[in-house]
């Protein structure tokens, strides 16, 4: 059985697969600051675990469970998420620049100021998030169910929104110049003050 002992703040190149890191299973297990870059995580449980401001670039996440972790300030720049389950995870001031987290569940995670420049978000639940000031610039969110969620002073310039369901949505201050709102839906949006594209005369 694992023990929170086994761990140190190095784990790169971890093989921690099928692992249950779990705040039931250890709940003296601080994992921030943990250098995790290329472990295997594929299958395992870290529900509850605190991973503030720990590096998880290029990790294998395929069937993760991160429900109500803390990734705050964690780095997962190009982090493929396959078959994640985020579901109110807080991953304020996160970097997921680049990373794929297409038809993942993102339900009531915070996503704070999280950069998400570049990311894969199609087809992903996304309801009641708090994206509040996120950095979305050429997120692909094509189809991707935002309904509810707070956006407001969030910077989507030349987001892919196209068939987004951005149902009364908090918009306000939001800068969508440039992007792709294509069969949107924004009935009962907040746009006060929410920036799209110049006119141009």
């Amino acid at each position: 059985m694992l023990q929170s002992e086994d761990l140190s703040g190095d784990l790169r190149k971890a093989n921690l697969r099928n692992a249950d890191l779990s705040y039931v299973n250890l709940r003296d297990l601080d994992l921030s600051y943990a250098n995790l870059r290329n472990a295997d995580l594929r299958n395992a449980n870290l529900t509850n675990v605190n991973l503030t401001c720990a590096d998880l670039r290029d990790i294998d996440l395929a069937d993760t469970h991160f429900i109500y972790a803390d990734l705050s300030y964690a780095n997962l720049c190009g982090v493929d998420f396959n078959n994640t389950d985020l579901s109110y995870t807080n991953l304020r001031n996160a970097n997921l620049c680049c990373a794929k987290l297409s038809a993942n569940i993102l339900r009531g995670a915070n996503l704070y100021g999280v950069n998400l420049t570049d990311a894969d978000l199609s087809n992903t639940n996304l309801t009641g998030t708090n994206l509040t000031c996120a950095k979305l610039v050429l997120a692909n969110l094509s189809n991707s169910d935002l309904s509810n969620a707070n956006l407001r002073s969030a910077d989507l310039r030349d987001a892919n929104l196209r068939n987004a369901d951005l149902r009364n949505v908090n918009l306000r201050d939001a800068d969508l110049s440039g992007a792709n709102l294509s069969g949107v839906n924004l009935t009962g949006a907040d746009l006060v003050g929410t920036k799209f594209d110049d006119t141009v005369d």
